[in-house]
C-alpha cells in the first residue's frame, strides 16, 4: 500500500456503503487473504468505465469477481465483462455473486490462461484491465492495445508494487517485470499514459 494507512482508512470510511454483495466478497477476501482492489479503487474503475461510456470490458485475471462487478454496474443493460482467472472455483463464486446482484446477464466468466483467452478475441474492447501474475506483465502490453478501441484505456493494477519500483537496485523477477511493463507503456506513441499512487498503483492508458 503505497498511501498510508491513516489516509487510506479516511478516504475507505468517506466512501462506505451498505452493499451486501460487495461486503460479502471483501469479507472474503479478508477471510483468504486473498488480493482484491478495494472500493477505493474499484469506485473509480467504475467512474471511468462511465466516462467513457464503455460497453465491452475485458479483464485479465479476475479473481472471483470484485472488479468485473464495479465495472459490470457501470455498464448499460447490454454490456459485457468477459472475466478470466485460472480457477473453476473462483468462476462458480463470481457467478453467485453477480446472481445476488442481479447482473449475471452482464458478465462472461472464461476459465484458462488471461493472455490465452485475451487472444482469442475480437478487438473493439473500450476496456482491457490487467492483474494476471506480475511475470507477465510485459507481455500484455501488446496483446491488450491490439484489442482497444482507440479511445479505449488499458488499466493494470500494482503498477507500484509495494514501492519496490522505485528502489534502487536490481529487484526480484516481479518488481523487474513491473519495472519493464511501466517503461514499455510510458514509450509508446500510441499511449497516454499515467500512474495513479493509489493503494498499490493503477496504472491507466488510453490508446491514441
Amino acid at each position: 500500500m503505497i498511501v498510508g494507512q491513516r489516509i487510506e482508512s479516511y478516504i475507505a470510511a468517506l466512501g462506505a456503503s451498505p452493499d451486501p454483495v460487495l461486503a460479502a466478497m471483501e469479507a472474503l477476501a479478508e477471510r483468504r487473504g486473498f488480493p482484491i482492489v478495494g472500493r477505493h479503487t474499484g469506485t473509480l474503475l467504475g467512474l471511468l468505465a462511465r466516462c467513457i461510456g464503455a460497453r465491452r470490458v475485458l479483464e485479465l485475471g479476475s479473481g472471483y469477481g470484485y472488479s468485473a462487478l464495479w465495472f459490470a454496474r457501470a455498464l448499460p443493460e447490454d454490456g459485457t465483462v468477459i472475466c478470466s482467472d485460472l480457477s473453476a472455483g473462483n468462476r462458480d463464486l463470481a457467478l453467485g455473486y453477480f446472481r445476488t446482484a442481479g447482473l449475471e446477464s452482464r458478465i462472461d466468466f472464461r476459465v484458462g490462461d488471461g493472455l490465452t483467452i485475451a487472444r482469442e478475441q475480437t478487438p473493439g474492447f473500450d476496456i482491457v484491465f490487467n492483474d494476471i501474475d506480475k511475470v507477465d506483465y510485459p507481455a500484455s502490453v501488446e496483446v491488450a492495445v491490439s484489442l482497444l478501441k482507440s479511445g479505449g484505456l488499458f488499466i493494470t493494477d500494482n503498477t507500484l508494487w509495494k514501492g519496490k519500483v522505485a528502489e534502487d537496485g536490481p529487484g526480484d523477477e516481479n518488481t523487474e517485470a513491473v519495472r519493464a511493463f511501466n517503461k514499455l507503456v510510458f514509450s509508446r506513441p500510441d499511449l497516454e499514459s499515467v500512474i495513479i499512487p493509489i493503494r498499490d498503483g493503477l496504472t491507466v492508458c488510453r490508446k491514441k
